[in-house]
Order: structure tokens, then C-alpha cells, then sequence
């Protein structure tokens, strides 16, 4: 059975004695903060190892996300979220109306929220770029930029 690389992402950080409880379960690997894990979880699926890996973790820690580590062939990454019984009611009711599966709501109101997200930061990025540019020459600016990024860790060379 293949094993599938899934984060887990926390709602809040765990403790070490957490994170042992845990890991007698299911072997994990924590992040600097403890606020994400990573694990190798056997399934048939992305999706049946995630619900695999939330089964077995549910009652041990504070679950918000079980996300795929790496995206699939079509560049995306699954989301393995829990909804509250009169969120999940509320779901099904609007992909009723809509004609769609719970799943294409939620969807669509991802994509939609992560694209309102861009535009507003290219907007912000925008009037920051505009308020800088004020200042000073794009000459200047450009050499400004290029000093920043040649000092910041994990920047492209």
C-alpha cells in the first residue's frame, strides 16, 4: 500500500508530552513551534490516508487541517477539514440549492477567497511601491531592492 507525506496543521502549539502521546500512534515529525506535523500515512488514496491519519490523532491533539504535502499532477493539495454538525447541515443545504456537492462549495469558496486574498496583495504591494516611488528614482529604487534581497536568507540569487 503506498504511503502518502500529509501535514497536519495544529490549532494551536502542542507540548512535547503532546507530541510523544501522539507519535506513539503515528510516527510525526513537528515543526520548529509545534504548531505543524508531518507524517507518512499508508492508504490507497491521499484521501483515505487522511482520514486515516485524522482518525487516529483526533483525540490526541487539536487537529485544524490535514493538508497533502505535495500537490498532485494538477498542482493541487488536498484538504481534509472537520465541520461542526450545523456547518456541515448548512453546507449540504447551499450545494443542494446550487446543484453541487458539498465538496464543489467549499471549492469554489476557496478559490474564490484565495483570489480576493491576491488582489488585495497586489493591491497593498501596489500603494506601498507607489508611496516608495515618491521618494526617490526607480534607478535608486531598483538598487535599494537589489541591496535587500542580496542580504535576505533564502532569497532567489
Amino acid at each position: 500500500m503506498p504511503h502518502h507525506a500529509l501535514e497536519v496543521l495544529l490549532t494551536r502549539p502542542i507540548s512535547p508530552a503532546e507530541l510523544r502521546a501522539a507519535a506513539r500512534r503515528v510516527p510525526l515529525a513537528a515543526n520548529a513551534d509545534s504548531t505543524r506535523l508531518m507524517a507518512l500515512c499508508p492508504g490507497k488514496s491521499e484521501e483515505r490516508a487522511a482520514r486515516r491519519l485524522r482518525r487516529h490523532l483526533t483525540t490526541a491533539l487539536p487537529i485544524d487541517v490535514i493538508t497533502t504535502h505535495y500537490p498532485d499532477t494538477s498542482g493541487d493539495v488536498l484538504l481534509n477539514v472537520t465541520f461542526t454538525p450545523a456547518v456541515h447541515t448548512a453546507l449540504r443545504h447551499s450545494a443542494e440549492q446550487a446543484g453541487r456537492t458539498p465538496e464543489q462549495v467549499v471549492e469554489r469558496a476557496l478559490h474564490r477567497a484565495l483570489a480576493r486574498h491576491d488582489r488585495n496583495e497586489t493591491e497593498r504591494l501596489a500603494r506601498a511601491l507607489s508611496h516608495l516611488l515618491t521618494g526617490t528614482t526607480p534607478a535608486s529604487f531598483l538598487a535599494a531592492v537589489g541591496q535587500v534581497l542580496a542580504r535576505t536568507p533564502g532569497a532567489a540569487p
